[in-house]
């Protein structure tokens, strides 16, 4: 039976995609050679291995939320599921090339997301583990079918500037902010009582005011309706 191996020798950003999209490019081997594979259905998990890099002040400053302070991250630093995967890989002998497409998000409740844009530059090591079904023609034509093994995997270090890259394309000089439903009406209250016409001005206007001493601004100093709003 075939006896895939796996290496990542490139990832890129994939624009005009519905949603933000990566493809790590795969090249697929067969140790064996023996036999002409037909398809494989390859599933994959990727993993962040976030204790395998070093990290400047600034990136530390901005991991806190995730990983608390630095001083407790050799308890904390550890590695965290990004993403599955998956891909049905054409028919080939011997090895082959194919694209794995990522689907990625910029939410930033997500752990991943707040990963990547905590950081500055460098490298993310990733290590991504497979599974699947392939499907291979035996030595008197008939179809058979085996699975990957679970100790299948393959190492990678992406570089940052590809998520950077990627995001830009689909959300240029943008972030992405979840809020509660009720936050959510209090802001756009605010947003038409003080006939803002952009989100930006909203919060922009609402740093200013979030700056005001609550004292003066019962002179009027920061006022909506007769009450503030604070955040």
């Amino acid at each position: 039976m075939p006896d895939l191996d796996f290496q990542v020798i490139g990832a890129e950003p994939v624009p005009y995609a519905v949603s933000p999209l990566m493809h790590i490019r795969l090249r697929i081997t067969d140790a064996e050679a023996n036999f002409p594979v037909r398809n494989v259905i390859l599933q994959c998990q990727i993993r962040l291995e976030v204790s395998r890099r070093r990290y400047s002040a600034t990136e530390q400053a901005s991991l806190v939320e995730l990983f608390g302070e630095p001083e407790r991250w050799g308890e904390t630093l550890k590695g965290m599921l990004w993403t599955h995967a998956s891909v049905v890989v054409p028919p080939f002998e011997g090895g082959t090339e194919v694209n794995l497409p990522v689907q990625c998000t910029y939410d930033l409740n997500v752990a991943a997301t707040k990963y990547f844009v905590g950081l500055e530059s460098d490298e993310v090591p990733i290590s991504l583990l497979f599974s699947g079904t392939i499907f291979y023609e035996a030595d008197d034509g008939a179809l058979q079918i085996s699975q990957v093994p679970w100790e299948k995997e393959a190492n990678y270090r992406l570089p940052v500037r590809v998520w950077r890259e990627m995001m830009d394309v689909y959300y240029p000089n943008s972030a992405w902010l979840n809020l509660r439903r009720d936050v959510f009406e209090k802001l756009r209250a605010f947003k038409t009582a003080r006939g803002l016409t952009t989100w930006e001005q909203t919060f922009e206007l609402l740093l200013r005011d979030r700056s005001v001493d609550p004292a003066k601004a019962e002179a009027g100093a920061a006022t909506w309706s007769d009450r503030e709003l604070w955040i």
